[in-house]
């Protein structure tokens, strides 16, 4: 009885070596996975990190790039504000030389016009010229006559009365030859003084 008992304990020690080397075994394997999975979940967590560095340094690039085209774009709105005031300038400039065209034709045009005055003036100053040496020859000629009746007066103490009535027409004529010599003289004043204005007003212009 002894003996089946003796048998009966070292079974039930066997079973329960048994036992405990499968919980060992278990816990090993158990250990072993919990390591496993720490190896794993390390190197995700590394990789997560390794990715959030690289995400920093791409939001890093994206942001230097982003002020770079900022910078761009203002470089390009001032070049477009210059172009602009350029454009301007350019229409002004382009405004103001068609303005000194139109008065250079302008100028032309009125020397042109001034010329043939001046040419005309001349001549006409030639032509009065012309008369008046002959109306002064006429005039000296008038006098002269006058003169020698009134010295034929003075020998016969008297003039007829025919020869009264011809040294008044010849006075008469004198007078009036006179008169038209004033007038044709102050018209040409004028016509000098109105000449010397459109001078004074052209070299102005100049």
């Amino acid at each position: 009885m002894a003996t089946a008992l003796s048998a009966s304990f070292r079974d039930r020690l066997e079973r329960m070596e048994l036992d405990r080397n499968k919980r060992l075994s278990l816990l090993q394997a158990e250990r072993e996975l919990q390591a496993s999975k720490s190896l794993v979940l390390a190197s995700k967590l590394a990789g997560i990190r390794e990715m959030e560095r690289r995400c920093s340094m791409l939001d890093q690039k994206i942001a230097s790039q982003s002020f770079k085209i900022s910078l761009l774009k203002s470089e390009i709105d001032n070049l477009n504000a210059k172009y602009d005031s350029h454009s301007l300038l350019l229409r002004a400039l382009m405004s103001e030389v068609e303005d000194l065209q139109e008065l250079e034709k302008a100028k032309d045009e009125f020397y042109d016009s001034k010329g043939s005055e001046m040419k005309e003036f001349k001549h006409n100053v030639e032509r009065f010229v012309s008369e008046c040496r002959v109306r002064l020859k006429e005039l000296k000629n008038g006098l002269n006559k006058l003169q020698s009746s009134f010295v034929r007066f003075q020998d016969n103490n008297g003039y007829s009365n025919s020869e009264i009535d011809t040294a008044e027409m010849m006075k008469s004529g004198l007078l009036a030859a006179k008169q038209d010599l004033d007038k044709n003289l102050a018209s040409n004043y004028r016509m000098k003084a109105h000449l010397q204005t459109e001078l004074q007003s052209i070299l102005s212009v100049d």
